[in-house]
């Protein structure tokens, strides 16, 4: 497929696009930190069928960004593994205050 993208360099861009509303990335950063904070919890408690909750919080916080607010299609049905990564790497930027310049590189107005 030539409109495949085939690094994750290239990937980073194309993904922090089809996250551009703010309130589409507030409900990636809730999904993504109920997802360490459920891991974080069932390591501590050794319930470990917590783990069974991870992909629910996720992609029901995410996927009601991009179907509700930002009206695209989740990149995860496209490139599951760099969207897994890509978001967990959006999440650390947000909370270590690094995000903004990578939206502007990407062209995305914050």
């Amino acid at each position: 497929m030539a409109d495949r993208i085939q690094s994750f360099a290239d990937f980073w861009p194309y993904y922090l696009r089809e996250h551009s509303k703010p309130q589409t990335r507030a409900l990636h950063y809730i999904g993504t930190s109920l997802v360490v904070l459920i891991a974080l919890y069932a390591l501590w408690s050794g319930s470990f069928l917590l783990l069974l909750a991870m992909p629910l919080a996720g992609y029901f916080f995410a996927w009601v960004g991009h179907f509700g607010v930002e009206k695209n299609r989740p990149a995860t049905f496209k490139y599951p593994g760099w969207s897994l990564a890509a978001d967990f790497r959006m999440w650390w930027y947000w909370l270590t205050g690094r995000l903004g310049p990578e939206l502007e590189r990407a062209g995305v107005k914050s």
